[in-house]
Order: structure tokens, then C-alpha cells, then sequence
């Protein structure tokens, strides 16, 4: 019997109806839908499903957004997955989804703390971030490096795959670096729809409100390791995952060797629970033997015991 991880969906995996057939189909689903409105003071339910698309993409809407459909998927299948399960791993938010699951933090506080570093990165200094695919990480480095050393702030954000790894920082230099990447012969340079430079020097004071807000909440071991995006390396106590959790706002996202650390540890299986399959789908690019499940709606929550193996 192989090892099997969870995976939990980061910021960009969001769409307006997320979430909906899953609390219609199951009342542990609407649940937790309605404990997050309740927890918020707001409609997060209804802004999920039925948007505006343009509202929900804002970062202090998405994040909880996020968060709570992925915590739904958790509780349909909880029962299920619970007992096979080795370790969890997110990506950026997904981190804090991961830590939900595996009992470190209440579900109410948890989601009040995802929306409250949802506001603090969106107040940040203005930035980009843009995916570029089809160069080596130490290529970007280099270029990053290279317009760092021209005055400008860019730094590599996100290792999501070997080949494919988002930059991020300050506009003008985001697009200097994108064009170098071009020049570099990229296959693809795309910037994102996100509103802020995540995961690099511009989110250091959202860092330290970050830092403010995790020192007031009850936070307990994990049930289960969870990966760490700063280290890609197991996390079993609270106070290494409270400190890590203030650094990943600023640290690269190092997906691709959590995903290794995972393989290395006995993992062969990984369940994305959550909207979207960007992880399931990352996952042949950086272990050809790991197998990826995603887990968005009701049909995908009954088919998950036949891809456990």
C-alpha cells in the first residue's frame, strides 16, 4: 500500500461557482460554506458561486474563498481519505488549508486568518508576477539576478515545476526580466492576474502583520507532517509552522521539491482537494511516479475510492 498526501490549491485556481454542486450534494460541503459566512460577517458563499468574477479574484476574496472550498472537499471526504493519509502539502494559501485539515488550527480562525493575510498582501507596494516556462530555474535566477543588479526588485516566487517558475516584484522590472526571459528563448512568459509581487522583499509588511496576527491565535501541532513551502521539508510542530508560515510571504514557493521530498519519503499518491487540477497536473512534469487525483465536486468525491489503491 502506497503513501498517499494531500494537496491543497493556491491563489489563481478560484472561478465563480466553486464549490456549489459539492454543498448540494453534501451537507458536511454546505456546512462549512455557512460556518465560513458566519465566521466572516459576509456572504463568502454567495460571492463563490454566484461572483462577480472580478470580486472574487480580488486576493482578500479569493484566499478564504479558496480555503473554504478546499476544507469542504476535506469534509466530504475525511472519512475516506483520513486513514491513508501520511501528509499534506499546499501551495502558498493552500499552505494554510493544509494545516486546517490536519487539525492546527480551527476552521472558524483559520479562515479569519487566511482573509486577514488576504487584506495585508492586497494593501502592499504595487507588483507583478509572471509565470515563464521552458527555461532551467538557474537561468531565471540569473536573470533575476541580473535586473537586481540594474537597480530593480524581481526575484524568482514560485518553482512549481522544473521548467516552469513564476517571477515576481516590482513592474518595471518584472517586465525587464520577462523580456530577458524572451530573449533567453522561453517558451512561454505570461503575466498573471494577481495584484500584488507575492513571495518576494515587497510583502515584507504584510509579513510582519502576518507575524502580529498568528502570535494571538491557538495554534497546535499537525495530526499529520505537512511540507513547508520555505523549507519543502516536513512540519510537525506548532512553532516551526507559525514562524514558516510569516516567512512563505516572503520566500519562494519551492513546490517542485516538496513534491521530491514527498516522493522520497514513500509517497506515490496525491489527492488535490480543491477547485482546479494545476497541481494534479504539475505533478507528471516533476515525478513521472507520482499519481494525482483531484478532488473539486460530487462525482470526483465518489470516485475517490477507486483511485486509492
Amino acid at each position: 500500500m502506497s503513501q498517499v498526501a494531500a494537496l491543497f490549491p493556491g491563489q489563481g485556481s478560484q472561478h465563480v461557482g466553486m464549490g456549489r454542486e459539492l454543498a448540494d450534494a453534501f451537507g458536511s460541503a454546505a456546512d462549512v460554506f455557512e460556518r465560513a459566512n458566519d465566521a466572516l460577517g459576509f456572504d463568502l458563499r454567495r460571492l463563490a458561486w454566484e461572483g462577480p468574477e472580478e470580486e472574487l479574484r480580488q486576493t482578500q476574496n479569493a484566499q478564504p474563498a479558496l480555503m473554504v472550498h478546499s476544507c469542504a472537499v476535506w469534509s466530504v471526504v475525511r472519512d475516506e481519505l483520513a486513514p491513508r493519509l501520511s501528509y499534506a502539502a499546499g501551495h502558498s494559501l493552500g499552505e494554510f488549508s493544509a494545516y486546517a485539515a490536519a487539525g492546527s488550527l480551527a476552521f472558524e480562525e483559520a479562515v479569519r486568518l487566511v482573509r486577514r493575510r488576504g487584506e495585508l498582501m492586497a494593501e502592499s507596494p504595487p507588483g507583478r508576477m509572471a509565470a515563464v516556462v521552458g527555461l532551467e530555474a538557474s537561468e531565471i535566477e540569473t536573470i533575476c539576478e541580473s535586473v537586481r543588479n540594474e537597480g530593480g526588485i524581481v526575484v524568482a516566487a514560485n518553482y512549481n515545476s522544473p521548467k516552469q517558475i513564476v517571477i515576481s516584484g516590482e513592474p518595471a522590472a518584472v517586465e525587464r526580466a520577462s523580456n530577458l526571459a524572451r530573449e533567453a528563448q522561453a517558451r512561454m512568459v505570461r503575466q498573471l492576474a494577481v495584484s500584488g509581487a507575492f513571495h518576494s522583499p515587497l510583502m515584507s509588511d504584510a509579513e510582519a502583520g502576518l507575524r502580529e496576527e498568528l502570535e494571538d491565535l491557538a495554534f497546535s501541532d499537525p495530526q499529520i507532517p505537512v511540507i513547508s513551502n520555505v523549507t519543502a521539508q516536513p512540519v510537525t510542530q506548532a512553532s516551526e509552522a507559525r514562524e514558516l508560515l510569516v516567512k512563505q510571504l516572503t520566500s519562494p514557493v519551492r513546490w517542485t521539491d516538496s513534491m521530491i521530498t514527498l516522493a522520497d519519503l514513500g509517497v506515490r499518491q496525491l489527492v488535490e482537494l480543491g477547485p482546479g487540477k494545476v497541481l494534479t497536473g504539475l505533478l507528471k512534469r516533476i515525478d513521472s511516479n507520482l499519481e494525482g487525483t483531484s478532488v473539486a465536486g460530487p462525482g470526483d468525491a465518489n470516485r475517490l475510492r477507486e483511485a486509492l489503491v
